[in-house]
């Protein structure tokens, strides 16, 4: 017989829910007319020429990283997302179509051996994609779990060479408000920066995201380059990077910058500290619109608690 031992994180999925079962009447008629346009979105993605790297996916998938639930499904995940450099809206899949993710190149610069400048593309083929299954929580308090196909960090700085001096990455994404409207308006300090330091960077779990749901990353999830560190607050996953900064001084992330009483710099997930506007005990599962309880670290804490050992002082959920 066969005992199988979940871990914390584990959670059943069955689990996973819709998100329009706890919004309002007029945001669940939005959210379904946007689910009925996912089909024309990517027809959109494929006018525009295939990916060059479609040929790489599906990516077999990482065993090591389960979840005890049901992925969220597709049309869900790829209707509901927070983009802010394509508005404040949800629903910004159709929107999002305007990123031209080709040309695309990414700048590695700073402390490093050799400042560089790559062709996404090159980049991709250079580095050994997977699959993982992740749990995402966001810090506005849903959550979705997703089968996203990447590399893990790790080897984007092994390719980087950073100097030994160096302590955190910093990442920006894109600016060009020619294929991003909202970046004419005034709302956030263009373009969208986060930081890492060294140790969680080359973590495990930080996973740098080209592809989802077996295929090419969508526009909407910040194709074709974005970053998921699985224990933290969403708002750190930056999407559609173009640059990658070592540095010895700690990066103020584009949200911190707007509020740093409410966004900070580490932004590890809590069920125990509350944001300053509503509480983290408990999360809404845009799979099923079930509430479960959120886990530490979004119950990732056996990969990543000791990173924060000596850091009591911080304001490590913030």
């Amino acid at each position: 017989m066969n005992i199988i031992h979940r871990r914390g994180w584990e959670i059943p999925e069955s689990q996973a829910a819709p998100e329009h079962l706890f919004m309002s009447r007029r945001a669940l008629l939005r959210g379904v007319t946007a689910l009925a346009g996912v089909t024309s979105i990517s027809k959109v993605g494929c006018a525009e020429g295939a990916d060059p790297t479609a040929d790489l996916y599906p990516a077999k998938r990482n065993e090591k990283y389960k979840l005890d639930r049901e992925i969220t499904p597709e049309k869900i995940a790829s209707y509901y997302n927070n983009f802010y450099e394509y508005g404040q809206d949800k629903y910004i899949a159709s929107h999002a179509q305007q990123l031209k993710t080709r040309p695309w190149t990414v700048k590695f610069d700073g402390m490093v051996e050799k400042e560089k400048t790559v062709g996404i593309d090159d980049l991709i083929r250079a580095m050994p994609l997977e699959e993982r299954l992740y749990r995402m929580r966001c810090v506005e308090a849903w959550s979705m779990a997703v089968p996203w196909t990447g590399f893990a960090m790790a080897k984007l700085v092994e390719f980087a060479k950073p100097l030994s001096s160096a302590k955190y990455v910093k990442m920006e994404s894109f600016l060009d408000s020619s294929m991003a409207p909202a970046q004419r308006l005034p709302l956030f300090p263009w373009p969208y920066v986060e930081g890492l330091t060294m140790a969680e960077a080359t973590n495990e779990l930080t996973f740098l995201v080209t592809g989802i749901y077996g295929k090419p990353a969508v526009k909407q999830h910040g194709a074709p380059l974005r970053l998921v560190t699985p224990w933290k607050y969403g708002f750190k996953g930056i999407k559609s990077i173009v640059r990658f900064t070592f540095t010895d001084k700690r990066p103020v992330g584009t949200w911190e910058v707007l509020q740093a009483s409410e966004y900070g710099f580490w932004a590890n997930v809590n069920p125990q500290v509350a944001h300053p506007r509503w509480s983290q005990a408990t999360e809404r599962d845009i799979g099923t619109g079930d509430r479960r309880p959120t886990l530490l670290f979004n119950g990732y804490g056996e990969y990543v608690a000791d990173l924060y050992k000596g850091l009591e002082s911080e304001k490590l959920y913030m």
